[in-house]
């Protein structure tokens, strides 16, 4: 089974992130069939299912219908935010995913005005959403980057859960089910960057993620905004024959040899930034 699923109910974003790459896709958002249609070929086969790769899930008019479909067809359901629409939110608890993830590292990443609103908004929703047993995770995934005003954010929160928090191999714990992670920031892989040096490369694309872009194109991981890697059509195929196709097997078997076979991996700044992969299995 595959551990994480990233599913692309929609293509659009409210905000317009210094730091992310964007996508040159059509702009798209699945409908509640193709949700259905995509989730039952992805059942049994995918434990964890977010709700991300590009674009913002709280603008899916069915986001918690969708939450809710998930967890009847077996799916473990995560939500990736950039926390500036959680005031339309209070549907999204109700459909009691398991985990939110709230990327403040947005705030900073749109020169936005306000902190102070916009770290009420996400505590109020990240307490109310804790206390029904959803976890919450902020993330702050801009160290050595657009940081500076980290500080400010971190003294803002504890305004809504007053310190000491408890501390944690990459953050802090606020509050029962509420986390505080940081991380740095990365260059997302671009196929016109220069490959970044290294003797060898590993990646758990394939063995434990995979990503479904809005028009059902399978992509081996979530860093693939803009479907460079397309292994099929999960409109159209089944995902084992998607995941048996000449290229997927090609990736996975390259990994296994330590090897990055696709260009584009070779140019993915997350695996270079943060050394994360470099004890991968074999």
């Amino acid at each position: 089974m595959i551990t994480r699923c990233y599913l692309e109910i929609t293509n659009i974003c409210n905000l317009d992130c210094l730091f992310c790459p964007k996508t040159k896709r059509t702009k798209r958002t699945l409908s509640p069939e193709e949700f259905g249609l995509l989730t039952d070929r992805l059942q049994g086969k995918v434990k964890f299912l977010y709700f991300h790769l590009m674009g913002e899930p709280l603008l899916h008019a069915h986001l918690p219908e969708f939450i809710i479909m998930a967890r009847e067809k077996g799916f473990i359901p995560v939500l990736t935010t950039n926390g500036t629409l959680l005031s339309r939110a209070g549907a999204v608890i109700d459909a009691l995913p398991h985990k939110v993830q709230i990327s403040l590292h947005s705030h900073e990443g749109n020169a936005k005005d306000n902190p102070e609103q916009y770290i009420s908004q996400v505590m109020q929703f990240a307490m109310e959403a804790a206390s029904r047993g959803i976890i919450i995770v902020l993330r702050l995934w801009n160290q050595g980057g657009y940081d500076s005003t980290n500080e400010q954010l971190l003294e803002l929160m504890s305004q809504h859960v007053p310190r000491p928090w408890g501390e944690r191999y990459d953050g802090w714990r606020l509050a029962e089910n509420i986390y505080l992670e940081f991380d740095n920031m990365f260059e997302w892989p671009d196929s016109e960057r220069d490959e970044f040096a290294d003797d060898e490369a590993f990646c758990y694309a394939l063995r434990n993620q995979i990503g479904v872009l809005a028009d059902g194109t399978v992509v081996p991981c979530c860093l693939d905004h803009d479907g460079d890697m397309p292994l099929g059509n999960l409109f159209e195929q089944s995902l084992d024959e998607i995941l048996a196709s000449p290229r997927a097997k090609a990736i996975y078997e390259g990994f296994s040899r330590h090897e990055a076979v696709e260009p584009l991996c070779r140019r993915c700044g997350y695996a270079a930034v943060t050394k994360r992969f470099r004890k991968g299995e074999r």
